[in-house]
This record gives C-alpha cells, structure tokens and sequence, in this order.
C-alpha cells in the first residue's frame, strides 16, 4: 500500500508565498518521477511541476521563475516553494509519484488526496 500525504496549502494574498510539501510512504521500491498538478474550478487538471529522481525539475509555463520544486529522496518527499503567487494559481494541487513497488512490478502513477491553495486578489 503505497500512500502520498501532502500538506502546506492555505490562503494567501497575491504576491504571497506558501510551501507544500509532500511524503510517499508504503512499500516502495523506487521512485523516479515526482510532481505537483493543480485543478482549478471547472478546468482540468494540470502540470505544474516535476523532478526526476536525479534532481532535473520541469515546470508550466505559467509558473517558470515563481516556482522551485525540489525533492530529498532519502525522506521520498518532493516540495513546492510557490512565490509571486497570483490569483490564477488558486486551485487543488495534487502530489504525484511515479514508482514501482517491487523489482519485478512495473512503474505506476499514484497520487495524493490534494491539498488546496487559494490566493486573494
């Protein structure tokens, strides 16, 4: 049973900042991809940031320069410093983790409950 518990949204005005942070836990073998997605009221859910298990992050566009995710494999925990927060980032972020829970088992996506951030204009 693997487990992905993220914490750190809330509410912040424009310009703001907040961390999330976020801890897999179970029976894990490998984690290669960790991440953030966000969805916003009535829209899809989207990328907002990954990193690889060597440290190479990938961000949206939309949040380039604004954004560092960063990530300590020993605690299989990825983290978002979110700055410059703007009233569009308003939304559900989601913890994700591509891994494999065995040798011999293939990779999969999980993801975690969410977390929301709002940011008042």
């Amino acid at each position: 049973q693997v487990q992905l518990v993220e914490s750190g949204g809330g509410l912040v005005q424009a310009g703001g900042s907040l961390r999330l942070s976020c801890a897999a836990s179970g029976s894990i073998w490998f984690i290669r991809t960790m991440g953030w997605y966000r969805q916003a009221p009535g829209k899809q859910r989207e990328l907002v940031a990954t990193i690889t298990s060597g440290g190479k992050p990938n961000y949206s566009d939309s949040v380039k320069d604004r954004f560092t995710i960063s990530r300590d494999n020993a605690r299989k925990s990825v983290y978002l410093q979110m700055n410059s927060l703007k009233p569009e980032d308003t939304g559900v972020y989601y913890c994700n983790a591509d891994l494999r829970t065995s040798l011999t088992t293939g990779y999969n996506d999980y993801w975690g409950q969410g977390t929301q951030v709002t940011v008042s204009s």
